[in-house]
This record gives C-alpha cells, sequence and structure tokens, in this order.
C-alpha cells in the first residue's frame, strides 16, 4: 500500500507533513511550525504520530515538537549538527543515515546552506522528498549560516534526483517564486506556464505544494545557475556556478512582485 501524506498550512505561510505507513499505521510528522493545526489534522486523520522529523532548527519548524512530544511519546530525529537547537531530539542523524517510519525507509540527505546542518528526508521507494527550506517551488531558502555556494551544491544533489520524485517543502512562498522566476528566464515557457497555473491556484486558496523534482528542473532558476544564458542575463556571463547563484539569491531578496 502506497504511503498516505497529509499536508498541513501552520502560521502564516508554513507546511508541516504528515507520513503514514498504512502497513503498521507509524506516522511521522515532518517539522511542527505550531502544535494547533497539526493536532487538528491528527485528529480528522484519526492519526497518532510515532515520529517527527525535523530538518533544521530554526523556530518556524520546530515551535510544536515537545508539545507534540510530550502529548504522544513521540520519537524526534533531527540532524546531528543541530542536535543543541532542536528541543526534545532523540536522534540525531548525519548524511546516508537511514530514517524508518514503520516500514517506510528513508535516508538523510545533509543539505547545508539555509542552516549549517539542514537536512531533507528522502524516501526513495515512495518517491518522496521532505525539503525543508533548502528547496522550494520555483524557489530556495536564503542562506543565513553558510555561503551561497554552499547552498548551491546542496541543490546540485537534489537536482541529480529522478524527475518524479515529489518534493514537499516546509513554505508557501510560490507565487513570489515564480514570478522571480519569470523576471530572470523570460523566455522559459514552461515556467511561463506554470506561472499562470500558480496564479489560479493562490486565487483560489489552494496550496501550490507539492512539486516535482522534474517540474523544478524545468522552472526553478536557482537550479539552472551553470545555464550560461541566465549567467548572461544577469550580466555574469563566464562566470562561476556559484557566483552567479549568489546573485540570484541576491536578486531574489530584493525582488518586490
Amino acid at each position: 500500500m502506497a504511503a498516505e501524506i497529509r499536508l498541513i498550512p501552520c502560521l502564516s505561510d508554513n507546511y508541516a507533513v504528515l507520513l503514514r505507513d498504512p502497513t503498521t499505521d507509524a506516522v511521522a510528522v515532518v517539522d511542527v511550525p505550531e502544535e494547533g493545526p497539526v493536532l487538528a489534522a491528527l485528529d480528522a486523520a484519526g492519526w497518532t504520530p510515532t515520529h517527527i522529523l525535523v530538518t533544521h532548527h530554526h523556530t518556524d519548524h520546530i515551535a510544536g515538537v515537545l508539545a507534540l512530544k510530550d502529548r504522544f511519546g513521540a520519537t524526534v530525529i533531527g540532524p546531528k549538527a543541530e542536535r543543541d537547537t532542536i528541543p526534545g531530539l532523540d536522534f540525531a542523524v548525519v548524511d546516508g543515515d537511514p530514517v524508518a517510519v514503520g516500514s517506510l525507509v528513508g535516508r538523510v540527505m545533509e543539505t547545508p546552506g539555509h542552516t549549517k546542518g539542514h537536512v531533507v528526508f528522502l524516501f526513495e521507494e515512495e518517491r518522496l522528498l521532505f525539503s525543508g527550506d533548502t528547496l522550494f517551488a520555483m524557489g530556495c531558502g536564503r542562506p543565513f549560516e553558510c555561503p551561497a555556494p554552499v547552498l548551491w551544491e546542496s541543490l546540485l544533489r537534489l537536482r541529480a534526483l529522478p524527475d518524479d520524485i515529489v518534493v514537499y517543502c516546509g513554505h508557501e512562498y510560490t507565487l513570489s517564486n515564480a514570478r522571480f522566476a519569470a523576471s530572470v528566464e523570460p523566455g522559459n515557457a514552461a515556467l511561463a506556464a506554470r506561472l499562470a497555473e500558480v496564479e489560479a491556484l493562490r486565487a483560489a486558496g489552494t496550496p501550490t505544494v507539492p512539486t516535482t523534482i522534474g517540474a523544478e528542473k524545468a522552472t526553478n532558476p536557482f537550479l539552472h545557475a551553470d545555464d550560461p544564458e541566465l549567467a548572461a542575463r544577469i550580466g555574469l556571463a563566464g562566470a562561476a556556478p556559484g557566483a552567479v547563484f549568489t546573485q540570484l539569491r541576491e536578486l531574489k531578496n530584493s525582488f518586490r512582485g
């Protein structure tokens, strides 16, 4: 039986995700921005969380972790590099470690950049990636704790994944991301079509998450920093991809669209 997923809007633009193994009834919550919406979603589904998977230590991803752990006794799993800043951490994981949610077995990928210890959780058999704030739909996180080229290298790891991997990210930033993407890749027909789709979804109040690795390869400019045409368009013809990525991130930081 296929894994079951529930996307949970939290705070102003965050997402938590529920991952259930129908074989064993094990349930993981991926990041807990706040307790209330997660409890409501669990109650509506009739599920009990057994695991909490944490991608990184920022408050808008961990604020509800301890409350959920105290209520249900769920096992908290998160990055070893951030073990001192994640409350209630039971298992500190590193790159390549397996993570089992019942019979669903994923693995940890270290993706530093947004934070020094950021990890994502890849469940290859289920074709699922929980990307936190490393990769967004048509965007990426800000490199708060590492130089921007470090985040570029992490994104290259995710770009190398198969196109059919379904990506659940940590925020609903897609409309702003899409408008920025269209401003730096105006000739990208796939991007133009996706922007129109995203505008319609958001006008209807519908989430734009999940996405896929294939969709991101086609429409996410932050995965195109090694494209000479994009480099030239932002005035960096011949520059190294890391420098192009750094400039793209700066442009997005100041974008108002």
